[in-house]
């Protein structure tokens, strides 16, 4: 075995007897040597059963010409000058591989003993080697030999984009999602934006400040709160334009929220969000991954015992090779299962195994009951399937007293019982059948919108301290902004999503033990 610095001498004495003997100018061959590194020789060593007396390629030279000929021509000078080793010659130039690859292997002898591998090819054949099928599309449209062309820069960028949507796509064996995201990333128009110490992100269009939070870096996007664009304060799905400004705020104990696989735009931070979630949480993806599931059932009128839900989920088990049903709800929980997809073959599965049983194995099958008067988590007295609507006045609660007022075209909508456009003595009224006697359900699932008018101290930073107290109790923030009143007063008005009054109530509390706030009530 030849020394370290024996090797490198070998390569390049046979670098220098190969381009004296091709007499080609310099300008049409290129010659490239390396040394084959430890890692590559335990591999064959070791993993592949062979020893090193089997082992022909320790020293390798690639040759890289213009003209498919040249190959040819070169093979002979090869041949010539060396003494070829039967049985390790393979044409890849004549008999391409499936991918494309294009090559002459040959392994030789030198005069000293010492075996080594050449291989032979054109610059079209090295860059589809290098880069793939796309490098040969390149070569095809005529971008690769021209320089400083516009064009074979971009479709340079292009490579190297798509390279990096297909590492992405770690957790999904769909190709559709594959092609969604490529679109995705590929808009013809991107936006530049800033961070506040001038480095320049690029982005595609409508790429949310997620977006960016994870292309900064995965912890920035892991530990996010929020976001500023231009010095002020912008919620979590602001979709940012170019040469703005976006500073992203970040807070040790926080973590990515479900919806934002909702939000982003690009695969890279769907793909970094899906992992955090699959790594981090996979009890509560469980958890996620069958509410998820049986709220689809529950839609399409399907009701299972867990025992008849796991035995109509084998298939999907087989499919996907997971060990359990909790596997595969973790899985839907985290975002590697997206359920819009399978549901048609989980409903056919369903009236094939148990729809023909439904009368003879009741314990299986259970019937889903009608929901009546029921619409939104509000039941309407008197009326069934009617439409409700929740009044913007007053933004009533689960766990509110409430009243139904029949609009003229627009169902019933729903009111707090002492809203301020509701009268207190309905007997007086002129239309007093408009109004209806209505409930909540027991059950309610939904999130509801509510708005906050906090008072507190007129302060710098003071936005942010809220936002970051909401984002920590992961509240879903549709809308913040605040104004100055004067005497070092300012409100700060906030519409969030909460579930139900006791939900609303355990937030303002909370809201009311930061230093800033003077007062909170509900708008």
């Amino acid at each position: 075995m030849l020394k370290e610095n024996e090797r490198d001498r070998f390569i390049e004495r046979k670098k220098k007897e190969i381009l004296k003997a091709s007499k080609l100018p310099n300008s049409k061959i290129t010659v490239y040597g390396r040394v084959k590194s430890i890692n590559s020789i335990y591999r064959k060593t070791f993993l592949r059963g062979k020893t090193l007396d089997e082992i022909y390629d320790f020293f390798a030279l690639r040759i890289i010409v213009d003209d498919i000929k040249d190959c040819y021509n070169l093979l002979g000078v090869i041949h010539d000058l060396f003494t070829p080793i039967p049985r390790r010659f393979k044409d890849y130039i004549s008999t391409p591989k499936p991918n494309m690859y294009q090559s002459l292997h040959t392994t030789v002898i030198d005069k000293d003993g010492i075996p080594f591998e050449v291989q032979i090819r054109t610059w079209e054949m090295h860059q589809t080697a290098e880069n793939g099928i796309a490098a040969h599309w390149k070569y095809k449209l005529g971008f690769t030999r021209i320089v400083n062309n516009k064009k074979a820069k971009e479709l340079d960028d292009n490579i190297n984009r798509i390279k990096d949507v297909l590492k992405a796509q770690i957790d999904t064996d769909d190709s559709t999602d594959i092609i969604r995201n490529i679109r995705n990333d590929f808009s013809q128009h991107d936006v530049y934006v800033f961070s506040p110490k001038g480095d320049v992100f690029s982005l595609p269009q409508d790429s949310t400040v997620i977006d960016l939070a994870y292309l900064i870096h995965t912890e920035v996007g892991n530990h996010m709160v929020g976001a500023k664009v231009d010095h002020r304060i912008v919620p979590i799905d602001y979709k940012l334009n170019t040469g703005e400004i976006c500073e992203i705020l970040t807070q040790k104990d926080s973590h990515p929220r479900r919806d934002w696989l909702d939000i982003c735009k690009t695969s890279s931070a769907r793909s970094k969000i899906r992992q955090w979630f699959k790594h981090e949480k996979r009890d509560e993806n469980i958890i996620e991954g069958k509410m998820m599931l049986e709220r689809e059932l529950k839609r399409s009128n399907i009701s299972l015992t867990d025992e008849g839900l796991e035995e109509l989920l084998q298939f999907m088990l087989k499919k996907n090779k997971f060990n359990t049903v909790e596997d595969l709800y973790a899985s839907i929980g985290y975002g590697g299962i997206q359920l819009w997809k399978v549901l048609p073959r989980i409903k056919e599965e369903y009236n094939t195994k148990f729809k023909k049983d439904e009368e003879t194995e009741p314990v299986i099958i259970q019937k889903t009951p009608k929901r009546k008067n029921s619409n939104s988590g509000v039941v309407v007295e008197g009326m069934e399937d009617c439409l409700v609507k929740f009044a913007q006045c007053c933004n009533p609660l689960p766990g509110d007293e409430i009243i139904g007022y029949i609009t003229r075209g627009f169902g019933v909508s729903i009111h707090k019982r002492h809203c301020t456009n509701i009268p207190e003595d309905l007997t007086k009224v002129e239309e007093p059948e408009r109004y209806v006697n209505v409930r909540w359900e027991e059950n309610i699932n939904d999130s509801f919108h509510s708005t906050l008018e906090i008072i507190c101290s007129d302060r710098t930073g003071v936005l942010a301290d809220v936002t970051i107290a909401l984002s920590s109790m992961r509240i879903f923030i549709n809308s913040l902004n605040s104004r100055s009143i004067g005497e070092g007063r300012a409100i700060v008005t906030a519409t969030i999503d909460v579930f139900n009054r006791e939900h609303l109530d355990t937030i303002i509390k909370r809201l009311q033990s930061l230093n800033e706030v003077i007062s909170i009530k509900r708008f």
